[in-house]
C-alpha cells in the first residue's frame, strides 16, 4: 500500500543517515543522498528514495561483512531483497559469488558491501540491530 511505502521510505532515510554517521561504515549507497551519482535522476523519477540501500565497511574485509550479516537479528539474510520484512544480503558471497573478484570490484561489489531492504519493523529495533551487528 501507499502508506506502507511511505513508512518504508521514512525508515530507510533514517537508516541511511544512521549508517552514514557510524564509525565502522565507509560508504552508504542510497539515492537520497545528494552525493549519490544518480540522485538527480532518482529525484526526478520518484516521490521518495525507496527502501533499498547498500553500505561498505571500513577496511573492506570479507570476514567483517560476514560478521555483520551473521550478527543481525531483525534483518534476515536473504538472496532476494524486497518485501515487508527487513532483509540483508552480502553480494560477494551470494548473488555475485560466481563472478571473479576483480570483475566484481569494477562494478562496486567489494568484499564488505552489504545490501539492505528496509521493511516495516520499528525503526528503533532496526537501528539497534545494525548497531549491535556493527559492534
Amino acid at each position: 500500500s501507499l502508506r506502507r511505502q511511505r513508512q518504508m521510505c521514512i525508515r530507510d532515510r533514517e537508516i541511511a543517515h544512521f549508517l552514514k554517521s557510524h564509525p565502522k561504515v565507509e560508504h552508504v549507497y542510497w539515492p537520497g543522498f545528494d552525493t549519490h551519482p544518480n540522485h538527480e535522476i532518482a529525484k526526478s523519477q520518484m516521490k521518495d528514495f525507496g527502501g533499498m540501500m547498500s553500505f561498505s565497511l571500513k577496511g573492506n574485509k570479507l570476514e567483517d561483512a560476514f560478521q555483520v550479516v551473521s550478527s543481525m537479528k531483525v534483518f534476515t539474510l536473504a538472496e532476494s531483497l524486497g518485501g515487508v520484512e527487513s532483509l540483508s544480503g552480502h553480494p560477494a558471497s551470494m548473488t555475485h559469488a560466481a563472478i571473479p573478484k576483480e570483475e566484481r570490484e569494477k562494478t562496486g561489489v567489494i568484499d564488505s558491501l552489504i545490501r539492505l531492504s528496509v521493511g516495516v519493523e520499528d525503526i528503533e529495533d532496526l537501528k539497534a540491530d545494525l548497531a549491535q551487528a556493527l559492534a
